[in-house]
């Protein structure tokens, strides 16, 4: 079992708050003070990625995170040119929403050799993008039909398919700027037919919905629109003291 590995299953006797940074929305030093006042008010971990890199800023950007904080630091790439040694591990997504052979297998065929290169450790991780009320950008980038919001059975199929195939960790995305979260249905129904970690993502602006989504089933809450657009860590501290205890 990988660290990564280790560090999302150990996780899963309590909700757990991550912050997704894009590399591409701030200078790396101002990224890194967004990600220092998340971990201050009780994020976890921190994720770096972005459906579409313009700029050359991700080494910097961890580097510059790394420096600041010692909470772990994953990837959460958007295509297989997103990786990089100075992360603590990869989440290595498959798009099984989708029917796009590219974020199926065609990325992860050629990203895998340097991921394994580096000895970065990768959590295989079913990707399932839920429709948000909104075209974000995960799908335009990855031409892929999100799951309707009011199709819960479809997601659920999704995420045993996931389980049997060997997969360790199921990340239901609304996306970002999402106008709509994940629906609640939808992370109960799929808490109750799998045992993987569940990780939360999209349209999470309030505490209450982040406890619902919490309530629901969700190992791990997925912040990173709100924060980027205020620059203010409260939610997250007002999430952490709402949330479960184990």
């Amino acid at each position: 079992m990988s660290t990564i590995d280790k560090w999302f299953t150990h996780r899963q006797n309590s909700c757990g708050i991550i912050i997704l940074i894009d590399p591409d929305r701030g200078e790396p030093a101002g990224q890194a003070d967004l990600a220092q006042k998340a971990v201050l008010a009780g994020a976890d971990a921190i994720l770096v990625g972005s459906s579409l890199l313009l700029g050359d800023g991700l080494e910097r950007t961890l580097k510059a995170i790394r420096a600041k904080i010692s909470a772990p630091i994953f990837l959460f790439p958007g295509n297989g040119h997103q990786i990089s040694p100075e992360a603590d591990g990869i989440l290595f997504l498959s798009l099984i929403s989708g029917r796009n052979p590219r974020w199926l297998i065609e990325e992860q065929v050629e990203s895998a050799p340097r991921i394994k290169a580096l000895g970065l450790p990768a959590l295989p991780t079913a990707y399932i993008l839920i429709e948000s009320g909104r075209v974000t950008a995960v799908q335009f980038m990855s031409a892929t039909v999100p799951i309707p919001r009011n199709k819960p059975e479809i997601t659920v199929a999704h995420a045993i398919a996931a389980e049997m195939l060997g997969l360790k960790a199921i990340f239901l995305e609304a996306g970002s700027g999402a106008e709509f979260p994940v629906p609640i249905e939808t992370v109960r129904a799929v808490r109750e037919a799998s045992a993987l970690p569940l990780i939360v993502g999209g349209g999470i602006r309030d505490v209450d919905t982040a406890v619902a989504l919490a309530h629901a089933g969700a190992d791990f809450l997925v912040v990173g629109t709100h924060l980027e657009e205020t620059g203010n860590a409260d939610l997250i501290r007002e999430i952490k003291n709402a949330l479960p205890k184990p």
